[in-house]
């Protein structure tokens, strides 16, 4: 009894989807729509308050095991010179990728240099530019050094020349008190 029913559960799956939408939109069956499918049958039946309605119809199984093709076909014979001409060729195919994967690696390889030469001028550049820099920061630090000192050394020369007066006055007015 199972076996009939998943059996019968296959055969429904096979109905085409078209003819059962179709049944939907057309209530009376149309006089030519006997369908077999291999080993099933479907008949429609007088229209019901239901809607259609079908007849399946199952034949018994064939006892005849043996398929109706060949599994696979018989392969032709290769002769020896055929083999090695496959042969030949798929080493040439082989031989092909080979060079084709190192000239890829090759392309890679030139690639990785020009980024690495760039990489080097460019840390160069980087380096000259950051020391001219610097230099001219030093430059301009000492040269600030240079004027603070010598502005430090003028301001020392107005002290003692100031110093130098009023030991000066210092002195007349000794002298002139007395």
């Amino acid at each position: 009894m199972s076996s009939t029913v998943a059996a019968y559960k296959e055969k429904m799956k096979e109905l085409s989807m078209l003819s059962l939408i179709c049944s939907c939109f057309y209530s009376q069956p149309h006089p030519n729509t006997i369908s077999k499918f291999g080993d099933m049958e479907v008949k429609p039946i007088n229209k019901r308050a239901s809607g259609q309605a079908f007849e399946v119809i199952l034949k018994p199984q064939s006892t005849d095991l043996t398929p109706e093709q060949p599994i696979s076909p018989k392969k032709k014979e290769i002769s020896l010179e055929e083999l090695q001409q496959q042969l030949d060729a798929a080493e040439d195919r082989r031989k092909s990728q080979e060079m084709q994967l190192l000239q890829q690696l090759a392309e890679k390889q030139q690639h990785r240099r020009i980024v690495l030469h760039r990489a080097i001028v460019d840390n160069c550049d980087f380096s000259r530019t950051t020391e001219r820099k610097l230099n001219q920061k030093m430059e301009i630090c000492s040269e600030n050094r240079k004027a603070h000192i010598a502005a430090l050394k003028d301001r020392l020369r107005e002290k003692e020349r100031h110093a130098a007066e009023v030991r000066r006055n210092k002195v007349l007015r000794e002298e002139l008190s007395g």
